[in-house]
């Protein structure tokens, strides 16, 4: 009988994983060290969790641990790892050069300081590179799920998780990892004399199908490449992917919802004929997570502009907006922005939900 590797058989599984979308190897952290690789919760040697190689101050917690009087919070599962002060993780995958990809996981805050990670895939000749921010907690159960997106540029990647620290700060102290997963992204065309690409929202990175919180998607200037293809985020705040599974979706099985008001702008540059007109269609909703109140999102296109508002019960719904605009150039940015936004009772960041986005040519009569 042929006997592989380890290496070729991490490469197949990890072929299985992104082709449909799954955790890397392990990628629950619920296969364990031993109990000699463990100093207390700290790993030691670094290739003691398997099929991850670990680097710097990285702890192994199981749920239930406590730092002082508060209990760290494992997003799933029983197990996660902490990275300290210049700690990492990191594991090679196999990929389809030249696809796109997004990377989903999960994070909890364990410190009062300023938490950040630093996303790496290798190799990269453009830096697929991101400090993602993880000051704020979106939501009110203690974590949050990101995702990120890139470009590979070799059928064997290597994945790097990495806390930069601060100057001076606890070296055990940073953010707590769980549940990483990757899909492969598909290649978004306009359809049906629809010039917005994915303007349903189908295409994008992995939900969880144990999670209840949604994935967010970071702001552009921490993603070179949007893991919710054809679409930007151009702001500071963060912009959440969710699926019908947890949340009411008014179309099909995905959307967005734009949690953080005028600090959070999706965006997307159609192609278009100049003095032509368009209108864009779109539908305004709530998630169905007790998101109570007049949500309102502000569509822009050209120099038109609209504001739609819909008087939310939290418990799903929605409305339709409409704006007929004269495109200027052989290109349009369409853009939204909330401006009517809220928490939910247990204090999570909440906001309309956007979905069926449609920009069609206006014939004349």
């Amino acid at each position: 009988m042929l006997k592989l590797t380890g290496f070729v058989l991490l490469l197949l599984a990890s072929n299985l994983c992104v082709s449909f979308g799954a955790l890397l190897p392990n990628g629950d952290f619920e296969l364990s060290p031993s109990s000699t690789q463990l100093s207390g919760t700290k790993v030691e040697g670094k290739y003691s969790i398997p099929q991850w190689e670990s680097s710097g101050f990285v702890e192994y917690i199981t749920s239930g641990t406590k730092q002082q009087d508060m209990v760290l919070v494992v997003p799933q599962g029983k197990h996660a790892v902490r990275l300290g002060t210049n700690a990492s993780i990191r594991q090679k995958v196999a990929a389809q050069s030249g696809k796109f990809y997004a990377l989903t996981f999960s994070f909890a805050r364990t410190c009062s300081q300023e938490e950040v990670l630093n996303v790496t895939i290798t190799p990269s000749s453009k830096g697929h590179s991101g400090i993602l921010p993880l000051q704020t907690v979106y939501s009110s159960v203690g974590f949050d799920s990101y995702a990120w997106g890139f470009r590979a540029e070799a059928n064997v990647i290597e994945i790097s998780l990495h806390n930069p620290g601060q100057p001076g700060e606890d070296h055990a102290c940073g953010p707590l990892i769980d549940t990483i997963a990757l899909t492969i992204l598909d290649s978004v065309k306009p359809t049906g004399g629809n010039l917005v690409k994915n303007g349903d929202f189908g295409e994008g990175p992995y939900v969880f199908h144990s999670s209840s919180w949604g994935v967010l998607l970071p702001p552009n200037v921490e993603d070179s490449h949007s893991p919710l293809p054809a679409w930007r985020i151009e702001s500071l705040k963060a912009v959440k992917y969710i699926d019908s599974l947890h949340f009411f979706v008014p179309e099909g099985q995905r959307a967005v919802e734009i949690v953080g008001g005028k600090e959070s702008v999706i965006a997307q540059t159609i192609r278009t004929q100049p003095g032509k007109l368009y209108a864009l269609t779109f539908i305004v909703g709530d998630a169905n997570n007790g998101c109570v109140g007049p949500l309102a999102i502000e569509a822009y296109a050209a120099k038109a502009t609209i504001r739609v508002t819909y008087n939310s019960k939290g418990k799903g719904g929605f409305t339709r907006g409409k704006l007929v605009f004269r495109a200027e150039k052989r290109t349009t940015s369409i853009r939204f922005l909330s401006s009517l936004y809220t928490m939910t009772i247990d204090g999570s960041m909440c906001g309309p939900v956007l979905d069926d986005v449609k920009v069609l040519h206006v014939r004349k009569s």
